[in-house]
Formats: structure tokens, C-alpha cells, sequence
């Protein structure tokens, strides 16, 4: 069904259910700010079929795609069948923010947003207007931020060092990297010798209201110009849902070249959402029985996501053991090793205490370490899909023997 046209932004709606179309129209038209184009029952079911030409006929500027939780694979099947075949339309997806699973996916098949079904006319106001604005910075860059995300295999293991020195390398090496700390009581702060007035918590609580200028001045600055949101400085119960975590994503991959995080001392369901919406998920781990041990249980715990073939191991505090290979680490981990940063506690123990890490001082094999894990990630090359190809260390130095392993991890979807 074509309804009628008028100045707004051009809304079609997709949806297996009649009456909730009828209940989304009203709710667009209310906005004064979108009209209604296209409201259509049922989804297409493949790229030559007739609903995807009406979207593009009607210039159809957001498609807003009604997830039914009891069967949403129909739904996100549609959601990334339009964001392939048309990437110029933005996608909505409509659904329940108690079902997390539904909202990481569909922001993986390419949504832009997810609304509640009981969203109100001001949620979709705020929802177009962030459409609006972000319109321009889409016009002018196509690419999103790369996303990197660090986690401890266990305890002490160094996850917070190693993206403290990362995100240092790749600010002095690319500029336009932010550090986000989400560890349950953030260190990064001390690590820089950085005393934040504002903290991630600020961020979630004012998501609702978000946007690029909020976001800048929630922002402590390192000397280098890189950016950290630092971690909170007590204990809190705050826990993000997916929809507050794919916005937080989508408002950082817009304005960074490379987001980093550090999530040592998690390991709940954020941390799956968040490995989900990452482009790589860096374990740091070390070659102990115990280290090792625990690498393979968090590889298990992040297999109930889609963030388990992006899973690589670094080796923090390395030191050559006779006898002992990367490929017994793998086996013991069921992770292939991608890095191996050596041991020199006498140089990274007063580096971390002064806040002055490593990789800023670049004379130490520890900081050539740092930057040149800094130079893999950011070299990765990207397939025409967006996927990041990533050849992992010791692949390289055996290329000789047989030819390199490429880690090819899904591009990021939140906002794209």
C-alpha cells in the first residue's frame, strides 16, 4: 500500500503483523518529521522481489522492520537483505529490549537503531533526529571506526596494559583513537596518570539525550590527543542493555578511526554483547597452566555469541619455553595466537606506576612490541564487504612452510 506524500523524511515500514503497522504509522506521521511512503505485510524474500523495487520507487529513506520475538530470523533475514542490496536506505528495527539476542543481531545485519514496540512519539523524534544529523558525516566518510576489544583471560593477566599501550600506539601512528574503559572499577585512568571528571557511567545514563558534541565532552584527553571514556571509580549495578550498547557503539565508530577497549575483569553478558559488535577480540593471556586453562574457558562462555571466530590470543609477559610451541597454546585454548608482547616487568611495572606507558617512551622492546601489534591491526586489509583480514605473527615468520591463516572477522554493523 502507497500512502501519500509530504515534506519529511521518507519512512517505509515492514512488518508480518497488519496491526502494528497500522500502530507504527501513526506513531511516524505524529513525529512531523517523517511521512509514511510505503507500510507493507510481510518481507521480501530475496533481491529480485517486487517490495525491494517499491522501496526504491517510493526513494524509501528508513525502513523500520518489525522484529516478532517469537520468530525474529525472518526479520533480521530482511534486515540484512536490504542493507545488501540497497545500502543507501537506513535501517530501523522494531522489537523487544528485554530480547538482547534480537537486538545484537539485527544491529550486526545492519540496523542503524532498535526501537521498542512501545516506543513513544518522542523515542522516534529523537530517533529521526539522530538520523538527520548524522547524514552529513555519512556523506562525507563511508568507512566506520575499527573496533578492538581486550579481555583478561584471567586475573592480573595484563588486559588493561596492553590496550592502555595499544590505543597509545595507534594515537601517535593514525590520530582519532578513543579508549573506552569498561572494567567493573577502571584502571586506564591511572595508567595515563588521568584524573577524568566524567566516567562511562555518565555516558550510559545519558544516552537518551547523546550526541557527537555530549559524547566529545564526556572525553578525558591524554598529551598524545588520544581520547578515553574513562572506566567507572566504584563498583556500581548499572548494567547496559543491548540497545544502549549498540548506540553507545554507533555514536563512537562515527567519530573515531579505531575504538579500543578494555574489558579486564569482566566476563557477563555485556562483555558477549560487546564482543559481538567488535571487529576483533584480543585475549591476553600468558603461558601458565592456569592462564591457559582459563583462555579455553572464556573461548567456551563466548561461543553462546557471534563474537567466538574473532577471538585471538596475545601473550603478554612472553618468554620462550623449551620445548613448548604456539600450537601447543592452541590446542590447550582452542585460540589461535595472534601476538606475543615479552616479558620486562622492570620497564612496564614504573611505566604503569608513573603513568607513562610504554609504548609513548619507544625505546624498549616492549614498546616496539606494542607498536607493531598497533601497526597489525590497523594494516589489516578489508574485503569489499568490510571484513578485516587479520595474518596472525607466527603464521608470518612460518610462511616459508605453508601458506598464512588469514583471520577474517565480520566488519562492524552498529551503524553502518
Amino acid at each position: 500500500m502507497t500512502l501519500n506524500t509530504m515534506p519529511g523524511i521518507a519512512v517505509a515500514i515492514l512488518s508480518e503483523d497488519r496491526e502494528q503497522s497500522v500502530v507504527l504509522n501513526s506513531r511516524i506521521e505524529s513525529t512531523n518529521l517523517a511521512r509514511t511512503v510505503l507500510s507493507h505485510v510481510g518481507f521480501p524474500i530475496g533481491p529480485s522481489d517486487a517490495v525491494l523495487r517499491q522501496l526504491q520507487d517510493q526513494r524509501a529513506e528508513v525502513v523500520l522492520v518489525d522484529i516478532d520475538h517469537q520468530n525474529p530470523q525472518r526479520a533480521i533475514r530482511t534486515i540484512e537483505l536490504i542493507h545488501g542490496s540497497i545500502p543507501e536506505i537506513t535501517l530501523f528495527a522494531v522489537g523487544e529490549m528485554n530480547q538482547p539476542t534480537d537486538i545484537v543481531s539485527a544491529m550486526r545485519a545492519g540496523a542503524r537503531e532498535f526501537l521498542d514496540h512501545a516506543a513513544s512519539r518522542e523515542a522516534l523524534i529523537e530517533a529521526f533526529t539522530r538520523y538527520t544529523a548524522t547524514l552529513s558525516r555519512a556523506q562525507r566518510s563511508s568507512s566506520k571506526a575499527r573496533v578492538f576489544t581486550f579481555l583478561n583471560a584471567k586475573g592480573g593477566a595484563g588486559a588493561t596494559t596492553t590496550a592502555v599501550n595499544t590505543a597509545v600506539a595507534l594515537q601517535e601512528a593514525h590520530g582519532r583513537v578513543v579508549l573506552v574503559d569498561f572494567a567493573p572499577i577502571g584502571h586506564v585512568a591511572l595508567q595515563l596518570n588521568l584524573r577524568p571528571q566524567f566516567t562511562i557511567v555518565d555516558a550510559m545514563q545519558n544516552l537518551h539525550r547523546m550526541d557527537g558534541s555530549l559524547l566529545e565532552g564526556l572525553m578525558t584527553h591524554y598529551r598524545s590527543g588520544l581520547h578515553v571514556l574513562a572506566g567507572a571509580q566504584q563498583p556500581h549495578s548499572n548494567i547496559p542493555t543491548g540497545a544502549e550498547l549498540a548506540r553507545l557503539f554507533d555514536l563512537l565508530v562515527d567519530q573515531y578511526h579505531f575504538v579500543v577497549l578494555d574489558c579486564s575483569g569482566r566476563m557477563d553478558s555485556t562483555v558477549q554483547m560487546i564482543c559481538d559488535l567488535s571487529n576483533a577480540v584480543l585475549l591476553v593471556a600468558q603461558t601458565d597452566v592456569v592462564s591457559l586453562w582459563s583462555a579455553g574457558r572464556v573461548h567456551t562462555f563466548l561461543q553462546q555469541g557471534a563474537s567466538h571466530d574473532r577471538l585471538r590470543i596475545v601473550l603478554n609477559r612472553y618468554k620462550k619455553i623449551p620445548g613448548f610451541t604456539d600450537e601447543d597454546v592452541e590446542k590447550a585454548t582452542n585460540c589461535k595466537v595472534l601476538w606475543k608482547i615479552p616479558n620486562n616487568f622492570q620497564v612496564v611495572g614504573p611505566a604503569i606506576d608513573k603513568g607513562n606507558p610504554v609504548a609513548a617512551q619507544g625505546n624498549h622492546e616492549v614498546a616496539r612490541s606494542y607498536q607493531a601489534l598497533a601497526v597489525e591491526l590497523a594494516g589489516a586489509t578489508t574485503s569489499s564487504e568490510g571484513a578485516l583480514s587479520l595474518v596472525y605473527q607466527h603464521d608470518k615468520s612460518d610462511s616459508k612452510k605453508r601458506s598464512a591463516s588469514p583471520l577474517i572477522v565480520s566488519p562492524m554493523r552498529a551503524g553502518q
